[in-house]
């Protein structure tokens, strides 16, 4: 049964009438004083009885399926595992059935109506259990073994403004880890199905999964949440602070849309950030079934997908494909042509060459990145991006993935000759999508619920042109970036380009080391009409290249910082608005010269949206004692900024994560460990 917000307040009421004893919480003047509500008796004393306690049980009934043959040639750890499987209650006779992983993201513990026992960090991995018990139950009755086993993720939303975002982009490599020991863990697997959601998660998930070379492997996007039927969405609703600071909104207004944002209890963010993002590229890269991507969470059309995926795993485990057969060359470049079709989070620049890299592929360079977005129409009217800005469950019954693939297939832009994990070409895939029922009935689906035109949602080339859809990502340089940077030059507010789709700004630097000094100087109204916000030592050395979102956030609620640029060495969060470039390199703590940025300094931007161009300059200090012509020699005679640091909270952990990733080619090459390149480096130091 999916849990019904509707009804929480009754059942908590419920709960607590279930439970005889419940201690008080501490109170303030208790907590000063050092003292405890709870009774040290209530901790040291136990109401179970010792004469429960026993030594020994009957264990399962049966025998093990073993032959002398088993015995003789098998390792220790196959027929221990065997005994095993029958301890936790597996049906001896059917023990030898094959063997499939799932592995899932899933955080927190639900009871059996949906009820929360104890809360995940985030609504991303709340309910994909469901998925991965729908995918279980389906593998058992084609007479397979399903065995599952988790390593849950963080919430960027929730670390947000914290020091728990240094963690967050470092976490995807530990997380990616994991999953492959886990993989590795189960000898005896013939495949593996991942379930995954969220920011660092799903990269995670599909990094481990691409490792999988001749085993298959079938990735189950978790799906997306859905809107309120009143308020604001999971992106707009984390500017409630900014604005409340600023008295454009009340403290009421604040709680309420703060309460029902996330309208239902599982599934990513609602608009096409980094969850959303990588879920889409999943499914460009033949790892997921087709239009499973972005589906609403809990519901029966979202726990399908979880059943056929389970399905094609054992018809791939038959037919003796594997990961390598689906990850090619060419899945790659389709991943990045749906990217930019779309319009994703700039992380996925992060995150794509990661995969990659982990399937033995070659990385996508900036060069690359760069020619594929000049290249590829931008298709898709979703949220933050817009023009109207569509929520992700409303392109996911527009036809999602598959509809995208269509017009892209019609203008000869995609590789349809790749092989996917239904086991056939993707061009196989498209022709059933385009004779389909289900693309009829989800098409029309949404025209019922929201009295939206699909054709106004995922957009044939022409029809995007004319209602201004412009290509997302361009990749300024300049003599601040000299090894490249990202914009979303598509959240540059439109009435701030001019009738050529070029951008022009040019303003004193406002320059900031932590992300908390900035917003302060924001919300405080000390950030003007046409400064250039320039945050540093947010890059991996100085902060765990932390998203910087609450900058952006603050920045969006102020009607006049739409005029407000920002620079940083850090990155952003997929739903980030306004002239904001990041991925600054190297950054300011490797020596880059955007650490020799100082106050007042005139800073001048370009970017030209149509041709993807753009430059990031100093051009003259506050009292303009040279001019552009000067500028390159003046950065290079400065000496970096006296007040460069570390965050004082950075994690020994993160300080390590950035150490390998520099050795390992930085954050072009998708901030990787790559054995190779760090083992080389330090046996030249030795």
């Amino acid at each position: 049964m999916t849990y019904d917000p509707k009804h929480r307040p009754q059942s908590q009421r419920a709960e607590q009438r279930e439970i005889v004893h419940r201690p008080k919480l501490m109170n303030s003047s208790a907590a000063r004083s050092g003292q405890s509500d709870i009774a040290i008796e209530s901790i040291l004393e136990s109401s179970t009885s010792w004469h429960e306690v026993t030594t020994h049980a009957t264990g399962p009934a049966g025998i093990l399926p073993l032959s002398a043959e088993m015995l003789l040639t098998q390792p220790s750890g196959n027929l221990f595992g065997l005994s095993q499987n029958a301890g936790m209650g597996w049906e001896p006779s059917r023990l030898l059935d094959p063997e499939f992983l799932i592995l899932s993201t899933h955080g927190g513990l639900r009871s059996e109506d949906g009820r929360p026992i104890a809360l995940g960090l985030h609504t991303g991995h709340w309910e994909v259990g469901l998925l991965v018990a729908e995918a279980a139950r389906e593998l058992k009755s084609l007479r397979a073994v399903p065995f599952a086993a988790t390593c849950t993720d963080p919430c960027d939303g929730r670390t947000q403004g914290t020091t728990g975002m240094m963690d967050s982009l470092p976490f995807r490599n530990d997380a990616a880890m994991v999953l492959r020991r886990l993989m590795r863990s189960l000898p005896t697997g013939k495949g593996v199905l991942g379930v995954a959601t969220c920011d660092k998660g799903l990269p995670a998930m599909m990094m481990a999964l691409a490792s999988a070379g001749p085993l298959p492997a079938v990735l189950v996007p978790g799906g997306v949440t859905l809107l309120p039927e009143s308020g604001e969405d999971a992106g707009k609703v984390q500017t409630i602070g900014a604005r409340f600071a600023q008295q454009q909104i009340t403290l009421e207004y604040a709680a309420e849309v703060g309460c029902r944002a996330c309208a239902s209890p599982g599934g990513g963010c609602q608009f096409l950030g980094t969850a959303a993002t990588s879920q889409v590229i999943g499914e460009a890269l033949g790892l997921s079934l087709p239009h499973t991507a972005l589906a609403p969470s809990g519901q029966p059309i979202w726990l399908d997908a979880a059943k056929r995926s389970a399905r094609t795993l054992r018809r791939l485990e038959q037919m003796g494909m594997g990961a390598k057969d689906v990850l090619t060359d060419g899945a790659l470049r389709n991943a990045m042509v749906l990217h930019a079709a779309f319009g994703g989070s700039t992380n996925l620049l992060i995150h794509v060459p990661a995969i990659a890299f982990s399937a033995g592929l070659k990385r996508p360079t900036v060069n690359e990145w760069e020619a594929v977005n000049r290249e590829i129409p931008r298709l898709v009217d979703a949220l933050p991006n817009g023009p109207q800005g569509f929520a992700t469950v409303q392109v996911f019954l527009a036809g999602g993935v598959p509809e995208v693939m269509l017009h892209l297939r019609d203008a000869g832009l995609l590789d349809t000759s790749v092989r996917t994990v239904s086991g056939e070409t993707l061009d196989v895939c498209l022709d059933w999508w385009q004779q389909s029922e289900r693309r009829n009935d989800v098409r029309n689906r949404l025209r019922e619920l929201n009295d939206i035109d699909p054709e106004d949602v995922i957009m044939d080339p022409d029809r995007a042109r004319a209602r201004g859809l412009t290509s997302t990502v361009c990749f300024p340089t300049g003599n601040l970036a000299p090894e490249g940077s990202v914009i979303k030059s598509t959240a540059i507010d439109p009435s701030l380009v001019d009738e050529n789709q070029v951008y022009r700004h040019r303003g004193p630097a406002r320059v900031f080391i932590t992300e908390a000094d900035a917003v302060e100087a924001i919300k405080n109204g000390n950030i003007g009409h046409g400064d250039v916000i320039v945050l540093i030592c947010g890059g991996p050395k100085g902060a765990g290249m932390q998203e910087i979102y609450q900058v952006t956030s603050a920045l969006k609620a102020l009607p006049h910082c739409k005029h407000v640029a920002v620079l940083t060495d850090a990155r952003f969060s997929g739903v980030s608005t306004g002239a904001c470039i990041g991925h600054i390199s190297p950054e300011a703590l490797a020596g880059g010269p955007i650490g020799k940025v100082r106050e007042g300094d005139e800073i001048e931007i370009m970017i030209d949206r149509l041709n993807l161009v753009g430059k990031v300059n100093l051009v003259c200090d506050a009292e303009c004692t040279f001019n552009f012509n000067e500028a390159d020699r003046v950065l290079e005679q400065r000496a970096p900024r006296p007040d460069l640091r570390p965050h004082p909270d950075l994690p020994v952990d993160t300080r390590l994560w950035a150490a390998m990733v520099q050795a390992s080619g930085g954050v072009w090459s998708g901030c990787v460990y790559d054995t190779d390149a760090i083992v080389m480096k330090l046996e030249q130091l030795s």
